[in-house]
């Protein structure tokens, strides 16, 4: 067969494989754990990748296998994904640490290429959701700032409201800023903001730094790798803040999707919510955000994407309306590090 191609066709055959392998070296881990590349977009561009294509990504002596897509939630909870931000390739693990998981640091070198073309392109083309920052796309306010009151279980009304960042450089914000106004919110759980981000939010909301300048906001600069002991401590520092503060009480990241929904699903498995009240709660981010339909395809893998959560928190046991108030329990308990009397603080804090 080569024979037949002659010259020419080996320079072709041998170009071809060149152009399906890209070669790099790690230029930052970010406080997430996300591992950004000096590998350029217009290098994979060029080397004739394309989304939905499964990839092989070589380093140290490990091999590992994942999709090349737009965003964490394109993969399941746990899984690791290759993505293009700003102008460079990305190796993350959605609600994962990718550079603690394969030991990945600064200067190490990557070699990524295609194992599969377009064999992840259906499971995308699913989880693909598109939304728009223009207000008018959106049929209230609160549906466009991902505002609104959680009331899971035994959550007593007026008592916890969970948000998209009120204090942020965003199109939403100035909208979150209102409600959280209206709603009459005393005490910030912020998920995301470092100390110089927090300072920041204070600069652009006069209500946010009114509360922050009486010691009711705390920033807890939060990653989202469920497993880790950071992610565990820091939502330890944010319920002991809750416990010794007065409601209505704010959870809140930058979208109010991810860190805000893990920490919501949490508090209303404690307070006795069913799964189907935490399934829905946690999926109407999605439906927010990219008007999502409940029954379709996309809905069912967003609730997925929690009951993925819900179920490495049990230790992989399966989850029922009757153990997932344990579950949560023995995870406070057990993991995060609060105490039997310090769990039933927060139980009344927020019961009715």
């Amino acid at each position: 067969m080569l024979r037949k191609l002659g010259l020419l066709g080996l320079v072709l055959v041998f170009a071809a494989v060149v152009l399906a392998q890209v070669t790099g070296t790690v230029t930052e881990v970010d406080k997430y754990g996300n591992v950004h590349t000096n590998i350029l977009e217009t290098a994979v561009d060029e080397a004739g990748f394309e989304l939905g294509d499964m990839l092989t990504v070589v380093f140290h002596d490990k091999t590992v296998e994942a999709p090349f897509v737009t965003t964490y939630g394109d993969v399941d909870t746990g899984n690791p994904l290759v993505r293009i931000t700003g102008d460079h390739v990305l190796l993350a693990i959605n609600y994962g640490n990718f550079s603690k998981t394969y030991g990945l640091e600064v200067g190490d070198e990557v070699e990524i290429s295609i194992l599969e073309e377009g064999a992840y392109k259906e499971e995308l083309e699913l989880r693909h959701l598109v939304r728009t920052d223009e207000r008018e796309d959106y049929e209230s306010d609160a549906v466009f700032a991902n505002f609104r009151e959680v009331t899971i279980g035994y959550i007593k009304p007026g008592t916890l409201y969970r948000s998209s960042h009120p204090a942020i450089d965003d199109p939403r914000a100035p909208y979150a800023n209102e409600l959280c106004e209206e709603a009459g919110i005393r005490t910030v759980i912020n998920l995301s903001d470092s100390d110089e981000e927090l300072q920041m939010a204070c600069e652009i909301s006069d209500f946010y730094k009114s509360l922050n300048e009486k010691g009711q906001v705390i920033n807890l600069n939060m990653g989202v790798d469920l497993a880790s002991d950071k992610f565990a401590h820091n939502l330890r520092e944010g319920l002991l803040f809750l416990i010794n503060h007065e409601p209505p009480y704010l959870i809140h990241c930058v979208e109010g999707k991810d860190r805000a929904g893990i920490t919501v699903a949490i508090l209303g498995a404690l307070m006795r919510g069913s799964l189907d009240e935490i399934y829905e709660d946690y999926a109407q981010s999605y439906v927010n955000y990219y008007h999502v339909e409940p029954g379709t395809d996309a809905y069912e893998a967003v609730v997925g994407i929690i009951e993925g959560i819900l179920e490495n928190i049990s230790g992989g046991k399966e989850i029922t309306d009757d153990n997932i108030n344990t579950i949560a329990f023995n995870y406070l308990r057990d993991k995060v590090g609060l105490t039997f009397g310090e769990i039933l603080k927060l139980q009344e804090k927020l019961y009715y």
